[in-house]
């Protein structure tokens, strides 16, 4: 059983950090403090446009409709400590999976890589969309699936932890 003062350490991970990581991370983080759980949470985007931008105001709203406050800044994803500080790296689609799994140093980093999908139970989709050329039902619609995905992964972690 791992010790319970480890921190398991996740980085969720979009292409600019505006709008599906920072609402990854948000979420995430209160779904897990709910549940007890000791993580250290953080987000990341592949590309480095908006470094030390606040969250997409259009994402920070529909956040705040359900309860959440996003206050992360944008930073990109940085390959030469993010995979030695994270135990797992949470892509929000298939490019960024890649994109990332293309950066990884060797076996032990792609071990870390996971796509938010995999941890949908009740969901049905691919992926996470990006909502940033979308309305408001796209930002909704990330929260939803996020939900969702936030909560599979707070099940996978607690039946590894019980391992």
């Amino acid at each position: 059983m791992k010790n319970p003062i480890d921190k398991t350490r996740i980085l969720f991970v979009c292409l600019g950090n505006i709008c599906r990581s920072p609402a990854a991370e948000t979420i995430f983080k209160a779904v897990a403090t709910k549940h007890k759980l000791n993580v250290v949470v953080d987000s990341a985007g592949t590309s480095a446009w908006h470094e030390g931008e606040l969250t997409d105001h259009r994402m920070r709203e529909s956040l705040q409709k359900y309860g959440y406050k996003a206050t992360s800044l944008s930073r990109p994803f940085r390959p030469e400590t993010d995979f030695d500080d994270f135990d797992m790296i949470i892509a929000m689609d298939e490019l960024n999976y890649i994109d990332i799994q293309q950066l990884a140093r060797n076996e032990t980093d792609e071990k870390k890589l996971f796509k938010m999908k995999d941890f949908f139970i009740g969901q049905k989709a691919d992926f996470i969309p990006d909502p940033y050329y979308s309305g408001p039902s796209g930002f909704d619609l990330v929260i939803n699936l996020l939900e969702d995905a936030s909560q599979g992964l707070v099940n996978h972690l607690k039946e590894k932890n019980a391992n």
